[in-house]
């Protein structure tokens, strides 16, 4: 059974999803044009591209809802990588790079999506020290609630902790909050639709492997019995 979070929104269904990380073997990612140095946007293109399927009209995930698909990306520590290293640049006054400045919008990754895709929803991104999953859920949530939404595209993503943000996520436990990075580089993406529609009801449990994946444990298992659109790949 699928329970709603709230009161009068729609319960979720998960049409297809996918995990890429953490830990993975040979887990080299295509690069994306226009971006450089970090993981963190290969890691979410990825991941979107084996939920989704290749883009494409003819895509049955993508193609009939291209306007009616809205994207929804949490993550805690967000691009770190591009972060420190547009840091370490501005401290040592070196000269920028203008496509660290892009990046460190951590959105810049649903626009490059959103346009290989067609999806014109729309798009936002959440950041939040307790509870990333249930935000990232509730945002969907309400983002059905909306007749001219059909599906909405959650992604979470988070790098394996660098010292700086080992730092930030051990004071974030020492002062009460929830928030734990996974052991490496990992990215969820579920594609979610109201529970009336098709789809695969999502399970409620994260599994055994939370520890590996940290705060988006939630979110994670909810990949485990979902379709793929590119198969056994996660």
């Amino acid at each position: 059974m699928t329970v709603p979070l709230l009161a009068g929104r729609p319960a979720l269904r998960v049409a297809a999803a996918a995990r890429v990380g953490p830990l993975a073997e040979g887990a080299e990612l295509p690069t994306v044009p226009g971006f450089v140095a970090s993981a963190f946007n290969p890691l979410v293109r990825e991941t979107v591209r084996r939920c989704l399927g290749e883009p494409g009209e003819r895509n049955p995930l993508v193609g009939p809802y291209a306007d009616t698909t809205a994207v929804v990306l949490a993550t805690v520590a967000g691009d770190a990588t591009t972060s420190d290293l547009a840091s370490q640049k501005l401290v040592s006054g070196r000269v920028h790079n203008p496509l660290l400045f892009l990046q460190s919008v951590t959105t810049s990754i649903l626009g490059h999506l959103t346009i290989e895709y067609g999806l014109t929803g729309p798009v936002s991104c959440l950041a939040a020290v307790d509870g990333i999953a249930d935000e990232a859920l509730d945002a969907a949530e309400l983002l059905l609630i909306d007749d001219d939404i059909d599906q909405v595209l959650v992604i979470a993503a988070e790098l394996a902790a660098n010292p700086r943000t080992a730092a930030a996520f051990a004071h974030l436990t020492a002062t009460g909050g929830t928030a734990l990075p996974p052991r490496g580089d990992l990215a969820v993406a579920l594609l979610l639709r109201a529970a009336d529609a098709a789809g695969e009801p999502a399970p409620d449990e994260p599994g055994e492997q939370q520890a590996d994946f940290g705060h988006l444990a939630a979110l994670a298992g909810r990949t485990d019995r979902a379709r793929n659109a590119l198969g056994a790949t996660r």
